[in-house]
């Protein structure tokens, strides 16, 4: 079994009890799914659960190169030499990045988060649409911070074959 969950921010991506966050269990999903992946809690969006361990051990590790779509909410503008630099790969504590494909989104048509991201009159944002064959921690946090945009809001909308296809944020569809 596949179901895909549309994870709304400051939820955790486990099913056991975390102190200050709501967890996978409060939306009803059916018995003996779990993720194949996570999401950070201030991270939203395409969380993909099975049964399957198999299916969920394809889907992590990074030798299949499962390709993660992810739009970022940056701050600042995003120029050209930034897209170019997390194209190639970026530099981390734990190593360069694998070559990834990076471009600037114009209005993503998302809905507003609770809680709303930090505005400010004088710093613009940019949303950024990156796909990635790769899954550490907070990646593509730490990728967009070393190029000197850091994340406000981050939405994965896509895993493999799979998208979020219209799921509002707390909604699931088995596939």
């Amino acid at each position: 079994m596949v179901v895909l969950f549309n994870k709304p921010y400051g939820v955790a991506s486990q099913f056991s009890a975390l102190a200050g966050h709501k967890t996978l269990s409060s939306f009803g999903l059916p018995k003996g799914v779990y993720p194949a992946g996570r999401l950070d809690a201030d991270s939203e969006g395409l969380l993909v659960l099975t049964d399957d361990g198999a299916l969920q051990h394809r889907l992590t590790d990074p030798r299949f190169e499962h390709e993660k779509t992810y739009w970022a909410q940056v701050e600042g503008e995003a120029p050209q030499e930034a897209l170019r630099r997390l194209s190639q790969g970026v530099r981390l504590k734990d190593g360069t990045t694998r070559p990834c494909r990076a471009r600037r989104i114009e209005d993503p048509r998302v809905g507003p988060r609770t809680p709303p991201i930090r505005f400010r009159k004088t710093v613009p944002t940019t949303w950024l649409e990156l796909t990635l064959t790769e899954g550490r921690n907070r990646q593509v946090r730490r990728m967009t911070a070393a190029v000197g945009l850091p994340t406000l809001r981050l939405i994965r909308v896509r895993v493999g074959e799979w998208g979020l296809g219209g799921l509002a944020p707390g909604e699931w569809r088995s596939v």
